[in-house]
């Protein structure tokens, strides 16, 4: 646990980044995060935050700094949506294999069911805006594969959202790169990342509407 921890940290730290694979390690977790089921703890948004930083100060493979942003904005989101195709493919081949199962105490078809009728309906804008939420991003391509979504609606959406979510990010990170008080509270930032992020998701659990129950009980 406390190496995981330190991990996390460190995946924040702009230094330990370029000290370890730089970019290309970047690459990696965001593939991560976004394909593999064991990604969901990655801390996606901040890491691009840091990495945009890490790109402001780059001279190659361009020594103009806005040509190495596109570059690395391509780069980087070719890995996030590479990592949605593989989670759909995983949900695809473990969906199938599921509706051939009887039904028990921890899964029932009637909710892959469910799911299915609402990626038919509202799928597409599921996972473009599961792109912008911790978790969420690494569950919703699966889900999508698991209940049958149309390849090229989740495909089209699954590139739409990428790069909305790479650009926004990284492009903060680089604009602010340079920022004296950015880089001396780099921590606060990443909280203040986190909280942004995932506040919605607290919220609509937390203080959602409640099921509405009848006044016989």
């Amino acid at each position: 646990m406390h190496q995981l921890i330190e991990l996390l940290h460190n995946l924040t730290n702009a230094d330990w980044i370029n000290a370890h694979y730089g970019l290309y390690l970047v690459m990696f977790i965001i593939f991560a995060e976004t394909g593999l089921f064991v990604g969901f703890f990655l801390p996606g948004d901040s890491l691009l935050f840091v990495s945009g930083m890490i790109i402001s100060r780059l001279h190659s493979p361009f020594d103009v700094p806005i040509l190495n942003l596109v570059y690395w904005i391509l780069i980087i989101s070719v890995a996030g949506i590479l990592g949605n195709v593989v989670g759909y493919w995983f949900g695809n081949k473990s969906g199938h294999m599921l509706m051939k199962r009887p039904d028990s105490l921890l899964f029932k078809k009637k909710y892959l069911i469910q799911a299915h009728d609402f990626y038919e309906k509202k799928g597409g804008v599921a996972i473009l805006l599961a792109r912008f939420l911790p978790i969420v991003r690494t569950f919703a391509p699966i889900v999508g594969g698991m209940v049958d979504m149309n390849y090229k609606k989740f495909i089209s959406y699954n590139i739409l959202g990428c790069f909305a979510w790479v650009i926004s990010m990284t492009t903060i990170g680089f604009i602010l790169g340079e920022n004296e008080w950015v880089k001396n509270n780099l921590d606060k930032i990443v909280i203040i990342i986190i909280l942004v992020t995932t506040g919605p998701v607290l919220f609509k659990m937390f203080f959602g509407k409640k099921p509405a129950t009848n006044g016989n009980g």
